[in-house]
């Protein structure tokens, strides 16, 4: 394999995997890249441009070019995703490739800011050589040159869609459809609630509408998003309006009287809180014959309102769980990938054959998984060089699913944003933040961002 994802310093990802490799595969050839090149205090380590350019000056009337910056194996790309934003931006270069030989990057400059286009780990780099072609390969950019002047041009509409959808149903492609997420494994403590609140903040500031759903009676998502706002239950105010009485019958409590405005990002996020009491009415519920239906059938009357809607599940395998699943069209399963969690999965896949069983039944397709999520992961550099991948390759070779790529690590500042709280005279009362708002240049609030990018390609929302 031309890509190596053991190289042992950056001097090796540079000339091994960028000159060796990725270069002549994207049909640079020697006249039409740089090494060093420097531009006052900026110095890039590669630049490569789609006409020949000596000399070249970079303006807005340059050919399309692209940056490459290479880093030691050991380096955290996030750290260096502010320096390529000011290189691109500065420079006014159109693409950016950032490595460190275990990953793969590319941004693409949208005015003065940038955005994340393509992204995958070095094993998969030889199986998606043809998606980077088609977004900074040459031939491509030569292509998109002469199409249209440089000053005016605009981000190519789903480049990476393009590549990634081809398998999705003409459903999932229409002008629009509002997408549902579940968020769901039957092992408890493994940061779904996380998870979900945070990821439906990061979409949120991405411009989409979002509706989350609580059906999880320990209500923890309806914590986490500031709706309890008691300190005594006397002044409980969800108990008489939550989702419980959107399931109990299909006349009354539509989403939009039960759907609550939550302040815990910016800008807002709806979500229909959960209750304790929920878990009293189980076996009520479970006697309506139509009740792993009615979520779909209410959601249906707002669906023109949200972009997407995204479940926080309870880890069971019971009818909650079961009303999620049928009622979304994907699926995460978030997993702090210990061995209990992982022995989880088979649970999980057998009450996924369940669910697509029932939902064969009612004429709707199969869930699509997305993967399963690393989540509360360790930040310790030996578990994440040498455990973490060990345990990926065990979800995907021992339990069959797909892992996702991104990785939620375990963070101080995710942990702190759910604990803040005001004072209203003596009370103390919580008052939680998504990490996108408690602290928006943290690593954590970045890795958010890049699960919202990774869902919206994955869904078709992009």
């Amino acid at each position: 394999m031309p890509f190596n994802p053991e190289y042992r310093n950056e001097s090796e990802v540079e000339s091994k995997l960028i000159v060796q490799y990725l270069l002549p595969q994207l049909g640079y050839s020697p006249d039409s890249w740089y090494q060093e090149v420097a531009f006052g205090s900026i110095r890039l380590d590669f630049l490569a441009f789609a006409a020949q350019a000596v000399p070249f000056v970079l303006d807005a009337n340059s050919p399309l070019s692209v940056v490459m910056e290479a880093k030691h194996p050991d380096q955290n790309l996030n750290n260096h995703v502010r320096r390529l934003k000011r290189y691109l931006t500065n420079l006014n270069v159109q693409y950016g490739l950032l490595t460190n030989g275990k990953e793969i990057r590319i941004f693409e400059r949208i005015k003065d800011d940038i955005r994340l286009v393509f992204k995958c780990s070095g094993k998969e780099v030889n199986a998606r050589i043809e998606d980077i072609k088609a977004l900074i390969g040459r031939d491509n950019l030569k292509a998109i040159g002469t199409q249209r002047p440089l000053e005016v041009q605009q981000p190519q509409p789903n480049v990476v869609n393009t590549q990634k959808s081809s398998n999705l149903s003409s459903e999932t492609k229409r002008q629009h459809s509002v997408k549902t997420i579940a968020v769901y494994h039957n092992k408890g403590g493994v940061g779904k609630t996380t998870i979900v609140v945070n990821l439906a903040a990061a979409l949120r500031k991405k411009g989409k509408k979002v509706l989350v759903i609580d059906l999880d009676s320990q209500a923890n998502t309806t914590f986490a998003t500031g709706l309890i706002k008691f300190d005594d239950e006397e002044f409980d105010n969800i108990k008489d309006s939550n989702v419980l009485h959107v399931l109990q019958s299909e006349d009354s409590s539509p989403i939009q009287e039960v759907a609550r405005e939550s302040q815990f990002n910016n800008p807002e996020i709806d979500i229909i809180p959960s209750h304790i009491t929920l878990m009293r009415y189980e076996q009520e519920l479970n006697q309506l014959a139509d009740i792993k239906i009615m979520l779909s059938e209410k959601l249906q009357a707002v669906e023109k309102e949200y972009d997407v809607v995204i479940f926080d599940t309870p880890p069971a395998l019971g009818l909650f769980s079961e009303i999620a699943l049928t009622t979304a069209d994907y699926l995460i399963i978030p997993s702090d990938l210990k061995p209990f969690a992982n022995q989880g999965l088979v649970n999980v896949k057998d009450f996924i054959k369940r669910i697509d069983r029932f939902r064969k039944i009612i004429s709707k397709p199969q869930i699509k998984i997305l993967g399963v999520l690393p989540c509360k992961i360790s930040t310790n550099s030996k578990f994440v060089q040498s455990t973490l991948p060990k345990r990926i390759e065990i979800v995907s070779k021992r339990y069959g699913f797909n892992v996702m790529g991104t990785v939620i690590y375990e963070r101080e500042d995710l942990a702190k944003s759910t604990e803040k709280t005001l004072f209203i005279g003596d009370l103390e009362l919580p008052d939680p933040r998504s990490v996108l708002d408690f602290k928006p240049d943290s690593t954590s609030a970045h890795e958010f961002e890049l699960l919202a990018i990774e869902v919206s390609q994955k869904t078709g929302m992009e």
